[in-house]
Formats: C-alpha cells, sequence, structure tokens
C-alpha cells in the first residue's frame, strides 16, 4: 500500500495506491489546502484518520529542494523530514523528491489521450526531455536516457534571471527591480506571478482595472484566480486587463520553456 504526495504550496494532494489496481486507479484520494495545515504530518493524519489500509512505503513529491532525507517547501515554513514520518507512520521507506522530479518521471508514462500536441515534431528515441510547470512557483526538472530507462533529475530553474524579450517585458523588469532584489522567473511566470503581472500593467496605465473585478480581488486572499477566470471570461465580461495580464504570463512561460529546450538539446520533447 503506498501512500503518494504531491506537497505544495497552495495544496496538498495524497493517494493511497496498489500495485494490483496501478497508478491511474488510487483506492483513495484527496486534496487538501496546504495554508490550512500547521505542517505537512498533520494533513497526512487527517488524510488517514478512520481509513483502515495498513502504509508499507511512503513517497512525496515536494515543491522545493530536497536534500538527502530534508525537504524545504518553497512558498510555506515547512520542513518535511523523512525520519520523522518513518516514526509518525511505523513504515520502513520514505522517499523524498523534488515535486518536478516526480513528474518528470511520469512523462514516459503518459498515453496519447493524455497529452495535447502543441508543436507538430518528432521527439528524438532516448533524447533529453524537459519538463516546467507553473504552479505556486515555477518548477521545472529533465530526463536523460541511461541506457535502459529516463532517469528524471530535480531543477532550481525557475529562480534563474528574469530576461526580457521585448520593451513591454524590459519595462515590467525595471517595475520588478524596484521591489525585488533579484527578478527571477518564478516572480512573473508562476502562481504568485501572475499579481505581479496584473499590478505591472494597472500602476503603468497600460490597461485600466474595471470596478468589479477590483471590488473582487479587495475580498480575495488569493487574486490569482480571479484574475485567470476574468480573462477567460473575456468574451461574455470583457476585461483588458486580466487579458493582458495573461497574454503577458503566456509570453515569459513560451520563452522560459524555449530557454529550457535549448538549455537540455531537449529533441525528446519538453512537457
Amino acid at each position: 500500500m503506498l501512500l503518494a504526495g504531491d506537497i505544495g504550496g497552495t495544496k496538498t494532494h495524497l493517494a493511497l495506491y496498489t500495485a494490483e489496481r496501478g497508478p491511474r486507479d488510487p483506492v483513495v484520494d484527496a486534496v487538501f489546502p496546504s495554508r490550512d495545515f500547521p505542517n505537512p504530518e498533520s494533513i497526512i493524519q487527517q488524510f488517514l484518520l478512520n481509513r483502515d489500509e495498513c502504509v508499507t512505503r511512503v513517497t512525496l513529491g515536494v515543491a522545493g529542494p530536497v536534500e538527502g532525507e530534508d525537504a524545504t517547501v518553497t512558498n510555506l515554513p515547512w520542513i518535511i523530514r523523512a525520519g520523522r514520518l518513518r516514526e509518525l507512520l511505523q513504515v520502513d521507506q520514505v522517499d523524498l523528491l523534488n515535486d518536478l522530479e516526480a513528474a518528470a518521471y511520469a512523462v514516459p508514462f503518459l498515453l496519447p489521450d493524455e497529452t495535447h500536441l502543441l508543436n507538430d515534431a518528432r521527439p528524438r528515441p532516448h533524447a533529453p526531455i524537459g519538463v516546467i510547470a507553473p504552479g505556486t512557483g515555477l518548477g521545472q526538472a529533465y530526463l536523460t536516457w541511461n541506457g535502459a530507462r529516463y532517469e528524471a533529475h530535480a531543477s532550481e530553474g525557475g529562480h534563474t534571471d528574469f530576461g526580457p524579450t521585448n520593451p513591454l517585458e524590459m519595462d515590467l523588469l525595471r517595475y520588478m527591480s524596484r521591489r525585488l532584489d533579484h527578478v527571477s522567473y518564478e516572480w512573473v511566470c508562476s502562481g504568485r506571478g501572475i499579481p505581479n503581472l496584473y499590478a505591472y500593467l494597472k500602476d503603468t496605465g497600460i490597461a485600466a482595472e474595471p470596478p468589479w473585478l477590483a471590488q473582487q480581488l479587495q475580498a480575495a486572499s488569493d487574486p490569482t484566480p480571479l484574475i485567470v477566470t476574468a480573462a477567460l471570461n473575456h468574451a461574455t465580461q470583457p476585461c483588458e486587463l486580466a487579458l493582458a495580464t495573461v497574454q503577458l504570463f503566456v509570453s515569459i512561460l513560451g520563452a522560459q520553456a524555449g530557454n529550457l529546450a535549448l538549455t537540455l538539446v531537449a529533441t525528446g520533447g519538453i512537457y
């Protein structure tokens, strides 16, 4: 009985799996708001409460760097210790790995209906593969072929220096540099980065903020879902500011995906 988890800055997703049912059919799974709990141990205890299954192994993907048996969640004040989890859950094997490293391991096993093709190019067999994922932060990882199978590797590429590619983004860098000591891609290309793009476009007068959205944002604990929803609903309730924010976000994400492809010579694909 495997307890698998994705420990993120916004949400924590836990599930129980068996070898018989396989990776696409969990025995049970649940999602928890990470910030509602003091630590990941309390989330795991809540998940297992009143359950009869006997967990024999634990594997957790953590949104942050992993060193040895300790993992630090980048956007929460959490340190996860494998030894503490072994003691708490009374299991022999607890594995911690970076969340994007975990996601990368899944790429070779994706089925055709689990992908959507953006560029019609043929991946080269056994070539390097890049993985990029904007969540609360900006995760990046990659895969290399070891002669028998793909191996996944963690990366902190989301924290590299933001490199603007046009005048709009150059002004964004100047705007952000007045507020931060280091402007990384994560500050402009992630869940927590979207409000920065929104504020930049609003404060510089590139687009106006509609009163209805201003009212919603003032009452929200997390502005990102509201901004994205407003952009997606542009046809029925136009909001040029939200639309421009998401367009800028997508442009920056595309550029960084291209940087990743060049850095790795990722002719196996970018996911």
